[in-house]
């Protein structure tokens, strides 16, 4: 199928955010008449993110200050997929959470304990944690060592988060010290793991060769489309560039500058 054909033919757009529809603070000259284009054409969009140090809250409020409308509807975040994941394997335990305050907030809204007190833990969380502390590390480190079957749980496996001057480590880089540490290594909720484009199409009601997965990341957002069967959609606006793809064994089913590129294929219907 050529490329524009290939993109009016998705009805569910999944974009990951940040390298795809603006990088850091900056929002894309593309991106609001890319998402007003998609409505006005009937076709549906949510934000899908790995980034767990924001609640759902804190990204409406960003991309309200970028311009951008949106509710909490919008989003499928990799923190709502792991208290999917909670609620669906370990209910009701008590958590130990390396993140941020926004993601335990997040937990907590979904009915869970969290806590520093280690006799409780029965259940370790690691998240994209902004407000990293050595205690969290030393924390996580005895928990793990301490109880080998203590279930240990990861939003994202994300090495490096964008920012305007480059990258900061991520939650799969904390991963990495901790695995070094300890020998342990978590299981991986949010891309490249299916279980966000599943869910996410499972809340609009659209099969998997109506969406398409977009995003800068191969090894996360393709893989994560892959992975669910969906339409995978590299854009060179973000981490990736064609080094990454050609070294990547995993290929994506098309490749874009950026994002525009979609605009420009719905504004020749």
């Amino acid at each position: 199928m050529e490329k524009n054909e290939l993109l009016r033919s998705k009805k569910l757009y999944l974009f990951d955010m940040d390298g795809t529809l603006y990088l850091g603070n900056r929002l894309y000259d593309f991106t609001l008449e890319l998402l007003h284009t998609l409505k006005k054409t009937g076709r549906s969009y949510l934000f899908m993110t790995n980034n767990s140090s924001k609640s759902v809250e804190d990204y409406v409020t960003k991309l309200g200050k970028l311009g951008i409308a949106a509710t909490r509807e919008d989003f499928m975040t990799s923190s709502q997929a792991t208290a999917f994941y909670l609620k669906q394997n370990h209910p009701g335990k008590t958590l130990y959470v390396c993140g941020t305050r926004s993601l335990i907030a997040e937990l907590e809204s979904e009915g869970f304990t969290v806590t520093t007190d280690l006799d409780k833990v029965e259940c370790v969380v690691m998240g994209f944690d902004t407000e990293l502390t050595f205690q969290k590390l030393h924390d996580v480190s005895y928990l793990l060592l301490t109880r080998k079957d203590l279930p240990y749980i990861a939003t994202n496996p994300d090495l490096v988060c964008p920012t305007e001057f480059g990258s900061v480590p991520d939650c799969g880089s904390v991963c990495i010290g901790i695995k070094n540490a300890t020998g342990r290594e978590p299981i991986v909720i949010g891309k490249p793991s299916p279980l966000m484009p599943q869910l996410a199409m499972e809340k609009l009601g659209f099969s998997c060769d109506q969406t398409a997965v977009v995003g800068d990341r191969i090894y996360t957002d393709v893989k994560s489309g892959l992975n669910a069967g969906c339409t995978g959609i590299l854009v060179l606006s973000g981490e990736s560039t064609l080094q990454t793809l050609a070294e990547s064994e995993d290929k994506p089913h098309l490749v874009l500058e950026d994002a525009s590129a979609i605009l420009q294929a719905l504004k020749e219907l």
